[in-house]
This record gives C-alpha cells, sequence and structure tokens, in this order.
C-alpha cells in the first residue's frame, strides 16, 4: 500500500523556554502598571491645571 498522506509527518518542536516566557510577561506586566500610573497621574495634574 502507498503512502499517499495528505499532510507531513509530524516535527518535534523544541521545549518551551518558560524561563525566558516568565520574564518577558513579568516585564509586560510592569510596563502596563507604569502605564496605568503614568496615565493617572497626568489625569490628576491636568485636573489641576485645567481648574478655571
Amino acid at each position: 500500500m502507498a503512502n499517499n498522506h495528505p499532510h507531513p509527518p509530524t516535527v518535534q518542536e523544541s521545549a518551551m523556554d518558560y524561563v525566558e516566557h516568565e520574564r518577558t510577561y513579568s516585564g509586560f506586566v510592569t510596563g502596563v502598571k507604569w502605564a496605568i500610573y503614568g496615565t493617572a497621574a497626568s489625569m490628576i495634574i491636568l485636573f489641576f491645571l485645567i481648574q478655571p
């Protein structure tokens, strides 16, 4: 019987680098937190600057 498979054989992927993934995710979360802090500080400063 001929080997007429429509898909190529599966390729074993390398293991995920969990340490690098955790470091990247931690950096992303830290960046989001600082962006929120900066936005809140800007809004408070603008509130007091625009007061009539």
